[in-house]
């Protein structure tokens, strides 16, 4: 049974990885073919530094995918403490509204978010499709996968917590700070990456609200009309590299934390 079991992580890990490492091999292939060895070399990654469209897609995309990150990440926690003060038939009313934007197939929140921006736009002459719609939708999606994912930890946690701190001289505000906010901040930090992830690897609801503003996933559908460039290549070759370091770093830090917490 071990050998089988070996063998079948095996080939999940395969199956997972494999695309990964070929495209970062062939980020360095000296052919463009994507079938071809034609040798080492770091011409692509050159290239993409001055490809002005790539990279100001890629700044785009970067720039969106932080702020909307960052405002789901903040909504989202503040709206986890709010649905844990209700209680019966409306926090479950709540959270099924809440799960919408993941269950929904996205063509249909992408349709109607631009009929909506495009219904406030005729009447006031405010919110033209561009970057700001883009972070509007952004937000909207990612927000889902925060609360889902700070909600469990704040249930874990001894709900006497913030009281006690209280009765240590610590203010609402200061107690919330010093006593809750740092037993959230893993589920928060997660939260935050799947919605970093999600904003960046969004192609459908961005082609939607988007108007003239070009993301990385769009730039990449429109070459995808010729032929994909190498340089694709070795920007997601940096982009894996990013998160993988991202991860990195964030699960050392919760390794030792949870060292000092044992010790």
């Amino acid at each position: 049974m071990k050998i089988i079991s070996r063998i079948y992580m095996t080939l999940v890990f395969i199956f997972l990885y494999a695309p990964i490492f070929v495209l970062i091999a062939f980020s360095f292939n000296e052919s463009r073919s994507r079938a071809v060895w034609g040798g080492a070399t770091f011409k692509w990654y050159l290239r993409l530094f001055e490809n002005k469209e790539i990279l100001t897609s890629f700044s785009n995309t970067l720039i969106l995918a932080i702020a909307a990150s960052i405002f789901a990440t903040i909504l989202g926690t503040i709206s986890v403490i709010g649905i844990s003060k209700t209680n019966g038939i409306v926090k479950k009313i709540i959270m099924s509204v809440t799960n919408i934007p993941m269950i929904n197939p996205e063509i249909v929140t992408g349709v109607s978010l631009m009929i909506l921006f495009v219904m406030i736009y005729n009447v006031t002459g405010i919110l033209e499709p561009g970057l700001t719609t883009l972070f509007i939708a952004h937000t909207t999606f990612c927000l889902p996968y925060v609360i889902l994912s700070v909600m469990p930890k704040f249930r874990q946690l001894d709900p006497n917590l913030y009281e006690a701190a209280q009765d240590l001289g610590c203010g609402p505000v200061k107690a919330f700070f010093k006593a809750v906010l740092p037993e959230l901040i893993p589920a928060i930090v997660t939260g935050g990456m799947i919605a970093f992830t999600m904003s960046i690897d969004d192609f459908v609801i961005s082609y939607f609200t988007s108007g003239t503003t070009k993301t990385l996933p769009l730039t990449i559908y429109s070459m995808t009309r010729k032929r994909i460039s190498p340089e694709i290549n070795a920007l997601s070759t940096i982009l894996f590299g990013i998160i993988f370091i991202l991860l990195a770093v964030i699960n050392i830090r919760q390794i030792k934390s949870d060292n000092l917490k044992e010790n």
